[in-house]
């Protein structure tokens, strides 16, 4: 979830938003076609109140749609049932679409009360037609008779992930399972509105007020900022630091205040874990319980294989695999960057213990005596911007896609909009990015739609509707927005996946989405470009003195990439095991999940305590309530790919070359899910992926590696979690 801007000050002189102070609440916009500039959501139209109204008539509409597939006395076939099925229910999606992205990035009461009343009918209603039994009568007679049919690849790929799709949606059940996959369903979708809702809540009510005197090491902007946090608080003689990472993580890396370090970090850690009402370690046995029975009465013996049966990695095995593959080097690189950081460490406190606290303030500080190099000498470099332009550079050097802001109804006032040209200069979608924190946005970055791609009834492509949304520094009174390295990385991030919806060119809805552990190489390949030589002097520029990052800074950059990599592929693998383990419980008993992740982690596989995962289970939103339950993994798997597509590129010649970009745009960007993603990704690379790219790049390469295959040939390797919760 990552990705970028540059002239934007330029640019907003140009395009002023015209989001109203006042929605009209009037016609519900959601009952009439938009007159709105690209198609895209009449947001300063739209209200609370609007939206289920809106749901109930697509599901309606919906139901109406199916009840004519179902009644037609014609023999089944593709038109009538599969591509009838496929352009059924497209009202109740987009509504759902909007209302989904707008309570993650611009929440309200309204919205949270709204979302526990519509999740169970939402959830209700997606059973009704997955599990009608006359429905799937005529997709699996269309499925049985599929190859005698005269059908091209992408419909053939159509009937079977149809058909599969209420397979795994427990068609072939018996009316009695039925029942119970319906409750199951419904209870789940409203726990995971409240464990999203508490997550919000555990952010927005801590603050860590500081004095003048408490804020040793911490630099001007981190100072101004939580100055300015306080003085919107009512305290303005005071500092206030909260949880969000953008004031969590330079506190940690520059406070010289240990014990402020303890206090801040250790309520980041044990948000949604403190026995009060937002406490979400009962939702998560009820998750696990639900998921688990769910499972079973699917046919897998854990929801974990479920989920990964759907997945490129096909097994919990190869998932496993490959997460233990990087495991043991990466934690072994780990302990060598905390021996060093220890004898910095005694230096400062001879008779203590190294803490997870102190982990960025001596990485930061040994980062400076390697390399004479720290984050605050580089900030002033990435102004935000600049890095948005530097993006948008890239991708016309790779793509010759352009960007022009646009006047637009927005959701927010903060948010900004520019529309996406292709290289003809034909319209290719509209993309929002919506920069900095509040209370009301999810924590985290993301890319979504607004819009999805599709194609009219008269054959012409919709264009999709984007959003980038982000949590970064806010500027100040005194200073821009700058981003850290990270920040930096994660608008990259986003903007691989925007770029991945924005080339779609998939004919049939239903093909849209690609493989879960295929879908953040997009994302994660645009990363590697980020502090490229050439793509840095475009957008790497002093905020103040307009100097363009000099060769000396970069050369620093280039030598300490792999500093504290070990670290990060530890905390990262971390949560992706403790994911695969809670997920691959087979019978479910009830657990302490804390207990749980220790036995899992420490006990087992010998975390450090210096380290944690980078997510506890009470605010592990992306397996509970972000629909990447036993798919943690993803990130990893995906590196695999990303790193060997980029790798094209250096074998090249030229990291920016046009004809290997056409190919993977034409080969896999545009195609959605209209093939299988190892299917796509060896057409666009000739060969099956290679896994000593990622190595090397996370500097965990040693002799032998493995050639073999990410898909044909894993490594067979134990499920360490096929048992239940009480033996471990």
């Amino acid at each position: 979830m990552k990705r970028i801007i540059g002239l934007l000050t330029l640019f907003l002189t140009m395009t002023l938003v015209c989001c109203k102070s006042e929605k009209q609440v009037g016609e519900n916009p959601f009952f009439s076609e938009w007159e709105t500039p690209y198609g895209v959501p009449p947001f300063d139209r739209i209200a609370p109140e609007h939206f289920l109204p809106a749901l109930e008539r697509g599901m309606s509409l919906h139901d109406a749609e199916i009840d004519a597939i179902t009644s037609n006395n014609d023999d089944p076939s593709f038109e009538n049932t599969i591509l009838a099925y496929d352009n059924s229910g497209k009202m109740l999606s987009q509504v759902e679409l909007i209302f989904e992205m707008l309570c993650a990035a611009e929440n309200s009461p309204e919205l949270e009360k709204l979302q526990v009343e519509a999740a169970p009918l939402l959830a209700a209603h997606a059973d009704r037609i997955r599990l009608n039994g006359k429905l799937f009568e005529r997709v699996k007679a269309v499925y049985d008779r599929r190859a005698a049919m005269d059908l091209d690849a992408e419909q053939l790929r159509l009937v079977e992930k149809t058909y599969r799709s209420f397979v795994r949606a427990g068609a072939l059940l018996d009316a009695e399972r039925k029942a119970r996959l319906k409750e199951i369903n419904e209870a789940l979708s409203l726990a995971a509105v409240h464990f999203g809702n508490n997550i919000r809540a555990e952010n927005n009510n801590f603050v860590m007020m500081l004095s003048s005197d408490e804020l040793d090491g911490l630099p001007a902007n981190v100072r101004d900022l939580a100055r300015e946090t306080a003085a919107k608080l009512g305290k303005k003689d005071r500092y206030a630091f909260t949880l969000q990472k953008s004031s969590l993580i330079p506190f940690l890396t520059y406070s010289s205040r240990r014990d402020r370090r303890e206090e801040l970090y250790k309520a980041y850690l044990n948000r949604c874990n403190n026995g009060d009402e937002y406490d979400n370690k009962q939702l998560i046995n009820d998750f696990i319980r639900l998921r688990t029975e769910k499972a079973h009465l699917l046919g897998y013996p854990s929801y974990a294989a479920y989920v990964v049966d759907d997945e490129m990695a096909r097994t919990t095995d190869a998932v496993y695999a490959l997460l233990d593959e990087v495991w043991e080097p990466a934690l072994e690189r780990a302990k060598g960057e905390l021996a060093e950081m220890e004898e910095l460490f005694r230096k400062d406190v001879p008779e203590g213990e190294f803490a997870s606290w102190d982990w960025w303030y001596y990485a930061e500080k040994l980062r400076k005596q390697k390399y004479a190099l720290d984050e605050e000498m580089l900030r002033p470099y990435f102004l935000l911007e600049n890095v948005q332009m530097g993006i948008f550079f890239l991708a016309n050097r790779l793509y010759g896609i352009t960007f022009r802001p646009v006047v637009v109804p927005l959701y927010h006032p903060e948010a900004v909009a520019y529309e996406v040209l292709d290289a003809d200069e034909s319209h290719l979608g509209i993309l929002y990015f919506d920069f900095f924190p509040r209370d009301g946005k999810s924590q985290g970055a993301w890319c979504g739609n607004y819009v999805e791609q599709t194609f009219d009834e008269e054959g012409h492509r919709v264009a999709p509707v984007v959003s980038i949304v982000c949590n970064f520094t806010r500027p100040t009174s005194n200073t821009p927005a700058l981003l850290t390295l990270d920040e930096t990385e994660t608008l990259f991030h986003e903007f691989g996946h925007a770029l991945h919806f924005l080339f779609h060119n998939v004919r049939y809805r239903g093909l849209s989405e690609v493989e879960g552990d295929f879908v953040e190489m997009p994302s994660q390949l645009m990363e590697n470009w980020a502090f490229e030589p050439d793509v840095l002097k475009q957008y790497a520029v002093h905020y103040r003195s307009n100097e363009v990052i000099p060769d000396y800074l970069i050369e620093k950059l280039r030598r300490s990439r792999l500093f504290n990599q070990g670290f990060m592929t530890t905390e990262l693998i971390a949560a992706s095991l403790s994911d695969m383990d809670i997920h691959s419980i087979g019978e479910y008993e009830e657990f302490d999940p804390m207990a749980f992740e220790r036995r899992a982690l420490t006990e087992r596989r010998g975390l450090i305590p210096q380290i944690e995962p980078r997510y506890h289970y009470p605010y592990f939103s992306h397996i509970f309530d972000g629909g990447y339950a036993a798919g943690y993994y993803f990130y990893t798997w995906a590196a695999v790919l990303d790193k060997d597509v980029f790798e094209a590129f250096r074998e090249s010649g030229d990291l920016y070359n046009r004809q290997i970009a056409d190919s993977l745009r034409r080969k896999v960007l545009a195609r959605g899910g209209s093939a299988d993603g190892m299917t796509l990704y060896r057409d666009f690379r000739g060969k099956d992926p290679d896994k000593r790219p990622m190595l090397r790049s996370r500097g965990l390469w040693s002799d032998p590696v493995p050639a073999d295959s990410l898909s044909v040939n894993p490594v067979a390797g134990k499920n360490p979690a096929a048992t239940p919760a009480s033996q471990r």
